[in-house]
């Protein structure tokens, strides 16, 4: 189901402001975003079963908003849904009515900033977050339920740190490390679980070598065992045990898993960059721009190293 591109915009013009819509980079047509190197990024093709899934699912959201238009809930889940087909633009239309509708719901601007990150918008991603976290303060934190859940079916995350993350995430790799900084440190606080530790302990890591402060990255690997309880973020455990000296390169591998190799290059590439075996890096990263999978953190991060180091 592919929702009418008019329907989309009329359901946004009142919540996207006019500077934040001139603010969006040009897009070739039928691309959802320009890479950091200058090429047209394309919605992916998905295998038919898991396009029939993600098909059925949308459905079922489209008719919670038919059913309750004005239910923020329908609204995020109808936005989710539709960016797990990878059409992010639409989906960033979907967060924007839910915010001229709720403009105190910092879950919209979380899901908003979300997508801003996977088609490159990397300012209007951190306007989005530095919002969420002035309408969470003081508030009770969430668990936030998965839209794509993992094995034990078990969510990992909650709203206050996924807004902490993403907006750290959205400084790294910009290049702002410096930024990036307290707010991964913020966020590995925030942690109540081995998925959200190792996570955030991850790219606390790679910030503080990238900022030269390795004794400091060194003391946060301190809680890091190799007997962790981890669900599903198995990628940055490992990376966490290779920079701790507790797994090789020779026996560091793969998942299979398009997201966690996406991640795992990355981590693997910056761990050759900041030991200074810079053209080993590069190749790393460039193996994981070969692999396709755009939107997957890991490979904006190596965009961005391969864009910075042109």
């Amino acid at each position: 189901m592919r929702l009418p591109a008019a329907f989309l915009l009329s359901m946004a013009v009142a919540a996207l402001p006019a500077s934040v819509a001139w603010a969006q980079r040009p897009v070739p047509s039928g691309a959802e975003a320009v890479s950091l190197t200058g090429q047209p990024l394309f919605a992916a093709e998905l295998s038919e079963a898991v396009r029939t899934g993600h098909m059925t699912r949308l459905e079922e959201a489209r008719r919670m908003v038919v059913a309750n238009p004005r239910s923020a809930d329908a609204l995020i889940w109808f936005g989710r849904r539709t960016a797990y087909l990878g059409r992010y633009r639409d989906a960033i239309a979907v967060f924007s009515t839910g915010i001229g509708m709720h403009p105190t719901d910092a879950r919209m601007y979380r899901h908003r900033g979300h997508r801003w990150l996977s088609v490159r918008e990397f300012d209007l991603a951190i306007a989005d977050f530095d919002r969420a976290v002035e309408l969470v303060r003081g508030q009770p934190d969430e668990v936030e339920p998965d839209g794509l859940p993992n094995a034990r079916g078990i969510p990992t995350s909650t709203l206050q740190s996924n807004i902490w993350y993403h907006l750290a995430l959205a400084h790294y790799v910009k290049g702002d490390f410096a930024k990036a900084l307290p707010i991964w440190q913020e966020d590995v606080r925030k942690a109540t679980n081995p998925d959200m530790q190792v996570a955030s302990t991850y790219w606390l890591y790679m910030t503080l070598r990238r900022l030269g402060r390795d004794a400091e990255a060194a003391r946060v690997l301190e809680p890091i065992t190799a007997d962790m309880n981890i669900i599903e973020n198995t990628a940055y455990h490992r990376l966490l045990l290779l920079n701790k000296g507790l797994l090789t390169e020779v026996d560091f591998g793969f998942s299979g898993d398009a997201l966690q190799e996406a991640s795992a290059g990355y981590g693997l590439g910056n761990w050759h960059f900041y030991n200074g075996r810079v053209e080993q890096a590069r190749q790393v990263w460039r193996r994981v721009l070969a692999g396709g999978n755009w939107a997957s953190f890991g490979y904006v991060a190596a965009e961005a190293e391969l864009a910075r180091g042109r």
